[in-house]
């Protein structure tokens, strides 16, 4: 009954706004009209880069206007992001979902070109410490980040580029299921050569599953500044607060679809409470030798602290690190139509981990005895990053051009366990079953070094039409939980005998435009070797080799003034290709949580000159749930519907309603040894109302 009545709400409400008037609606834009910062930290055009990147316009975002930034990426390219619960995620750029807890290191996260966490600190949530919601784009580079960009920028990056300082003040209000409520607040002021403008977000949310929710807050201020001297100064800052009551998974197969299930709580304990905060500053200046030189000084400091309710015992951990650091980049633009820029990024990084469960392990004898109650780690890392990187492009002819890059670049770890060593309980004593799961190395040090090479061509057809092909080795060294919180059941377990992560990338990409269509194919084939990640026990496993190739398709075309349809489509297949180092054979399987194909198809209507409606249908396919394919999930088709509606130059409405058919599905399906199948559950039926006011 009440579904019914929310049907026939939404259903009249969406005809009301139809016949009044609408926001205006993303359509097809030419490769050159689209501004991207990402490949070299300065502003080019998307036509003019030799990379996979694809872009979410302020536009878009708008019109999308996100709770969870999986909402926007979905219609990305070779993107698959699991929204798990709250504001939880687990990225796959080009890969598998990736799970464990140093899974992050596979991708760059970042704003404004600043990674989110440091490099050996990585979190597979740290998306929520970025301020999306206010974005002025994202960026997202698929495969292997160019020179600029070093560790975990593996299989790729996502960056959010905030908008440039000017004078406004814009005020949103939005009401939606469950209680939820959000508040948004946008101020800028323009005095002459200084400009500077706050961005403001506020959101609490009641979960639909029993004792969950979020509250969250977003706070971000930039500015630039033109001094007598002629430098440009540009920077700001940005604070995040998140406290969430996570819902935990549900457990049983098909559980997702048990209406006695789907709204449940397994772990109504479970919570994740995080604060971040960075501070920049670029300074740029054009000097007399036509050289530009821009320097970014910035300091990062974040603090996490959660239960990990996936885990037998439900452990707490305690985490924090606090760096300093720089980019510096010169950049010159020669006569023979070539480019070249030489850089350097240096990181210093103080972390600390406390992982501690207060009550005696659940489950079975073996877990009982191998999971003891008590301290588990307790360590504190000193890191140190260096980089100096170049990048050549040269403009063989008016058609041709070559791109190369080269990265060098030294990760070195000073670790201190402040407990005692070994794989004891925390009191020294010896665990039953020959031993604890958790073990603690003693006091050591570690250092990587990698090198990534970088080449790319591309050839146009004409003003409208070219191919690329690029070859890349992208790295990451371990993160510093994969090296000093190590488990019993691994060989390594005194010591975490790791080599840095290679990926080893090869493309051809095809891409153009014409009169109201455009279009994007691009090939892959990948090669990753010395891969870390986690097996059904959740247990660490070493020394892995995967294979990765696929074919990704994004288009749009207008089919009349009016009507457009814009597409992605992905086909991909992840292999394992060898065994695992516990012996576990898996060589020739599916890498597990890696759909063979996946998309996102939209519908946009111009019903109006002031009102716009977006139709968006996510396929997601089959994949399999545990490297041994023995669990599968069947995939899911989630509709969206959007509608703006422009009042007038100052009032915006917008209604959103997702998941239209009330479809029952996962946003994550997984399989454990402990558990077997656990869920996700992807949210039921739901309706956002939102008023945006521009007050100047």
């Amino acid at each position: 009954m009440v579904r019914n009545l929310l049907v026939g709400s939404i259903a009249a409400a969406t005809a009301m706004l139809a016949h009044t008037a609408g926001a205006q609606q993303p359509g097809v834009r030419a490769l050159e009209e689209i501004i991207v910062t990402s490949t070299t930290r300065r502003a080019e055009s998307l036509g003019d880069i030799n990379a996979s990147v694809a872009v979410l316009s302020e536009e878009e975002l708008r019109q999308i206007a996100h709770t969870h930034f999986q909402e926007a990426l979905a219609r990305l390219p070779g993107v698959n992001i699991s929204r798990n619960n709250g504001q939880e995620s687990l990225i796959a750029i080009r890969s598998p979902v990736l799970t464990g807890p140093g899974a992050c290191g596979n991708f760059l996260t970042a704003e404004e070109g600043i990674p989110l966490r440091a490099a050996g600190f990585c979190n597979v949530n740290e998306m929520f410490d970025s301020n999306t919601e206010n974005a002025e784009r994202i960026e997202v580079i698929r495969g292997p980040a160019t020179a600029f960009y070093g560790s975990n920028a593996l299989n790729g990056m996502i960056n959010t580029v905030l908008p440039d300082p000017q004078e406004r003040l814009d005020v949103t209000l939005e009401a939606g299921p469950w209680g939820s409520y959000r508040a948004g607040v946008v101020a800028g002021f323009d005095s002459g050569n200084f400009k500077h403008m706050f961005l403001a977000t506020g959101q609490n949310a009641e979960g639909w599953q029993d004792d969950s929710g979020v509250d969250q807050q977003k706070l971000s201020w930039v500015y630039q500044y033109e001094t007598a001297g002629g430098f440009q100064l540009d920077g700001g800052f940005t604070r995040t607060n998140l406290n969430q009551e996570t819902g935990g998974y549900v457990v049983g197969p098909d559980a997702y679809k048990d209406a006695s299930l789907r709204d449940t709580n397994p772990n109504p304990e479970a919570y994740r409470d995080n604060e971040s905060f960075r501070i920049w500053t670029r300074v740029s200046k054009e000097l007399e030798n036509d050289w530009e030189v821009v320097f970014t000084p910035y300091f990062r400091e974040v603090n996490l602290n959660f239960i990990q309710h996936f885990l037998p015992g439900d452990p707490t951990e305690d985490s924090e690190h606090r760096s300093l650091g720089f980019q510096f980049a010169s950049y010159k633009d020669f006569s023979n139509n070539s480019f070249l820029a030489l850089g350097l990024d240096v990181e210093s990084t103080d972390g600390r981990l406390f992982q501690f469960q207060e009550n005696p392990t659940q489950g079975s004898a073996f877990l009982q005895n191998t999971i003891p109650q008590g301290a588990h780690y307790d360590y504190e890392v000193e890191a140190f990053q260096i980089a100096p990187f170049v990048h050549y492009q040269y403009y063989v002819s008016e058609q041709l051009d070559i791109s190369l890059g080269l990265r060098w670049e030294r990760m070195d770890y000073e670790y201190d366990n402040l407990m005692i060593d070994g794989r004891t309980k925390d009191n020294g004593e010896a665990c039953g079953f020959g031993g604890c799961r958790y073990s603690r190395p003693a006091d050591r040090d570690d250092d990587f070094d990698n090198v990534s090479p970088k080449l790319g061509v591309r050839y146009r057809f004409n003003d409208q039409h070219n191919v690329q092909a690029r070859a890349q080795r992208g790295f990451r060294a371990p993160q510093a939980t994969e090296l000093y919180r190590l488990q019993g059941a691994n060989p390594d377990v005194q010591v975490a005998r790791l080599d840095s992560v290679e990926l080893d990338s090869y493309e051809l990409a095809f891409e153009g435009f014409g009169n109201g269509w455009e279009y994007s194919v691009t090939g892959y084939y990948m090669e990753k070797k010395n891969d870390i990640g986690t097996d059904s026990s959740r247990a660490k496993v070493t020394d892995n080799e995967t294979e990765h190739k696929g074919i990704e398709f994004a288009g749009a075309y207008s089919l009349t003034e009016n009507l457009t349809l814009l597409a992605t489509y992905n086909f991909a297949e992840h292999t394992y290709e060898k065994d695992f180092v516990t012996g576990e054979q898996v060589e020739g399987n599916d890498v597990d949580t890696a759909p063979n194909n996946f998309g996102n198809f939209r519908l946009n209507w111009q019903i109006t000159p002031t009102i716009s409606t977006e139709l968006e249908w996510v396929n997601m396919g089959e994949y399999y749930t545990n490297p041994q394919n023995t669990a599968d999930y069947s995939g899911h088709d989630v509709y969206n519907l959007r509608t703006n509606w422009a009042v007038n130059e100052d009032l915006n409405v917008s209604l959103r309603i997702l998941n239209l058919a009330d479809e029952e599905y996962a946003e994550r399906a997984d399989w454990t040894t402990f558990q077997g199948d656990r869920y996700f559950v992807g949210q039921p039926l739901r309706a956002f109302l939102s008023f945006s006011y521009s007050i100047k």
